[in-house]
């Protein structure tokens, strides 16, 4: 009898969602001819997105702050190019800083390209350490780079959108924005952050036909990760062991697929996978086997992930008493 009700809840349930998808499944964006926006886009993640775009006809405008360093990647961009049209518009400027000069580069962009459709916010960076070990003056500029990078490129291009009924905003958080790990109590909190912002910017923009992804990359092979790993604390290093390093150019293949469908989450490997369902909890759906998968998966995926918790607790005691054994050696000396 229970096996019957059970069955007869996942039967009504996959019913009510096949009646809700078309109210959540948006049309996919097309990139030839749009105007694509990248904030921290002379390297790395923000780079490999821009090249993806161009490569499917997009035109680009890059932003970041050293205007040497785009001119060099806009180089590289142009031998991407599908036809004669395309074009990238370079713009140094600092997202974080002043929200006036963001609105109006973003502005002049718009006049010489069209309206954005879609805005990738890649703009960020990392401080590592333990927490007492961190200057106060670091949690206040990772929050505003990280956090206020993205709010300031976003608020300046909404209100075009919103007119359109169209659009995409896609925000670069991290692995680490799903977890708090040791080390990242300055970069974490501001990658949680995007988030909370991304899920009631989302709540909002819907009805307009505009639709909010997050990306969740793992640690990925560029220069902002190897100047990162110069500072990270043992702990830090022997966690991050347990998971691959991955290449730009695949998060950016992702990030950019996930972004043109209008999925909320987007994330690389099976490490992602279960980070994304771990972590679904009120956010947006976008399809009903997404829907399906994080009911089923949830329970199974916390046990696992209790495990790896357990792990990186287990990493951080040991490290706690060698350098404890270490400092008691040194005093005896």
């Amino acid at each position: 009898m229970l096996l019957l009700l059970a069955a007869a809840c996942v039967v009504a349930l996959v019913l009510l969602l096949y009646m809700v998808s078309p109210l959540i499944s948006p049309k996919p964006l097309k990139l030839p001819g749009a105007h694509v926006v990248v904030t921290g886009g002379s390297s790395g993640i923000g780079k490999c997105v821009a090249i993806e775009c161009y490569k499917q006809g997009a035109f680009i405008t890059l932003i970041a702050r050293n205007e040497s360093k785009l001119l060099q990647t806009k180089k590289e961009i142009e031998k991407y190019s599908v036809n004669d049209k395309q074009v990238v518009l370079c713009i140094s400027v600092d997202v974080s800083k002043d929200y006036g000069h963001v609105e109006n580069v973003l502005k002049q962009a718009q006049e010489k390209l069209g309206p954005v459709d879609m805005l990738i916010n890649c703009a960020g960076t990392a401080i590592t350490g333990k927490f007492e070990d961190l200057e106060v003056s670091c949690f206040e500029r990772l929050m505003a780079v990280n956090y206020l990078g993205s709010v300031y490129p976003s608020y300046a291009v909404i209100a075009t959108m919103k007119e359109r009924r169209m659009g995409r905003i896609v925000f670069v958080s991290s692995q680490a924005g799903q977890l708090g790990l040791f080390g990242y109590t300055a970069y974490s909190p501001t990658k949680f952050a995007l988030r909370g912002f991304a899920e009631a910017l989302q709540m909002e923009v819907k009805p307009y036909n505009i639709y909010v992804t997050v990306a969740y990359p793992p640690d990925t092979d560029t220069p902002g990760f190897a100047e990162e790993s110069k500072t990270k604390p043992l702990e830090t290093k022997l966690i991050s062991e347990t998971s691959s390093v991955c290449q730009a150019e695949q998060v950016a293949r992702v990030l950019v697929k996930d972004a043109i469908q209008g999925n909320f989450n987007s994330f690389m490997g099976s490490d992602g996978y279960m980070l994304s369902i771990l972590t679904s909890g009120m956010s947006p759906v976008t399809s009903i086997t997404e829907a399906l998968q994080q009911v089923v998966c949830m329970g199974i995926f916390r046990i696992i992930g209790l495990f790896y918790l357990g792990s990186f607790d287990s990493i951080v005691r040991r490290c706690m008493i060698q350098r404890e054994k270490s400092e008691n050696t040194d005093k005896t000396k």
